[in-house]
């Protein structure tokens, strides 16, 4: 199995559209749109061409030439634009194989190189523990947990927030 990240583009809009619908939302932030609709991708990889290298860097995650997921790396405002919020989905068929935590060292180097990071930070709601497990495989550590920090289908959630620091500090 190969997996590989490579930058969206324009060519993508079919296959972001379909993963976008596909996802298992369970542990997703409420910003991503349901159903994710064509003018959604467009607006999307509009940003993303924009964007990427300067304010975050957003790649699909690719297993044996399909896309599986997307992942990328935010940067933060203000006093915190010296770090980024990482995110990250996979398709519930691809769970388990490695494909999450592979994605997750990859993009790290890619946003510490690419935007100068000083560190990057990942949250997570306490189920999903997949998730947690990936962060610790690639070297980030527990902060903290923000109590009713996020609301997901109007009910205040739990946040736990890791973080791991660029390789040069």
């Amino acid at each position: 199995m190969t997996i590989d990240l490579h930058k969206w583009t324009f060519a993508d809009r079919e296959a972001l559209m379909a993963l976008c619908n596909a996802i298992d939302r369970t542990f997703l932030s409420d910003r991503l749109p349901y159903p994710y609709t064509e003018a959604d991708a467009e607006w999307w990889l509009g940003m993303v061409a924009g964007s990427d290298g300067k304010e975050g860097v957003w790649r699909a995650i690719v297993v044996d030439e399909q896309i599986v997921g997307s992942i990328s790396v935010e940067r933060l405002a203000n006093v915190q634009r010296n770090a980024g919020s990482i995110g990250y989905m996979v398709l519930t068929p691809f769970w388990s194989q490695g494909i999450g935590t592979e994605a997750v060292r990859q993009i790290c180097g890619i946003a510490f190189q690419e935007l100068a990071l000083e560190r990057i930070i990942g949250e997570v709601f306490p189920e999903n523990l997949a998730s947690a497990r990936v962060l610790e495989k690639n070297g980030f550590r527990l902060e903290e947990t923000k109590v009713g920090a996020e609301v997901k289908g109007w009910k205040a959630m739990d946040v736990i927030t890791y973080f791991r620091m660029s390789t040069t500090q």
